[in-house]
């Protein structure tokens, strides 16, 4: 085993419905189930991990994650709306995390093979390495985003963390103090960088939808290698999205 049995894996999903881009995305309809749905239902296909955790806020705007988790028997957590970094360190408190895994909600076609390769490369190197994340340089489609970090390493952010924008975004003071906190970067055998496989605005959405309209079944996963192999069969859906601008971490 890659992680000593007294290690608990936790992958924390942060979700919201106040999307400024897109309104109410994280309970979107895709192939009968709510976006949020797809991405608890996948990540539990992952090996390594022992617990899920829905983090939103404790906005009323949010009530209804709250209700769709309790209606699906998901565990979750509300705290801060804007200090998602605080949200996320008492999350992984209460669900007694020693690894946490940072998932976001709008990633309906993460990969729990890419998600497991990452969990496992930290597990690996955690003797050297506090955090280990496939977007350190970027070779996988966006939207199979995985960060991985000890419990230690996210308190130590936790307490330090002074701007905003490292308050906004979880991971963003790990990756800007590599002195203090090192990354174990896992990386695709092939640059893949250029796909764009999350949801941030209508046109991602569109794309998403056609995806799981070929791919998906009740009950079965697919993975990365199936969405590539439909973008080869067509590839003109890779141009549905791929006009969309990512949002900049420091807006």
């Amino acid at each position: 085993m890659d992680k000593a049995d007294t290690e608990k894996v936790v992958a924390v999903v942060q979700a919201r419905m106040g999307s400024t881009r897109l309104p109410g995305k994280a309970l979107m309809d895709i192939e009968g189930h709510p976006m949020l749905w797809h991405v608890v239902n996948r990540l539990g296909y992952c090996g390594s991990i022992d617990n899920i955790v829905v983090a939103t806020s404790s906005d009323k705007k949010d009530d209804d994650i709250e209700r769709f988790c309790v209606g699906h028997g998901i565990d979750f957590y509300r705290g801060s709306e804007e200090d998602v970094l605080d949200r996320y360190y008492r999350a992984s408190i209460v669900s007694r995390a020693d690894v946490v895994v940072r998932i976001t909600a709008d990633c309906p076609l993460i990969d729990p093979q890419v998600s497991d390769k990452v969990i496992s490369g930290y597990l690996k190197n955690e003797s050297v390495f506090e955090a280990a994340s496939n977007t350190l340089k970027r070779t996988y489609p966006r939207g199979l985003d995985t960060e991985v970090f000890s419990f230690s390493a996210l308190e130590r952010a936790w307490k330090e963390a002074r701007k905003d924008y490292e308050r906004e975004h979880v991971t963003a003071y790990i990756y800007e103090h590599p002195d203090r906190l090192k990354v174990y970067s896992v990386e695709n055998d092939s640059d893949l960088s250029h796909l764009r496989w999350t949801v941030d605005e209508g046109p991602d959405l569109t794309f998403v939808r056609e995806i799981y309209k070929r791919l998906y079944t009740r009950g079965q996963v697919f993975l990365m290698q199936d969405v590539l192999g439909i973008l080869r069969e067509e590839p003109a859906l890779a141009d549905v999205n791929k006009h969309v601008a990512q949002k900049a971490v420091r807006e």
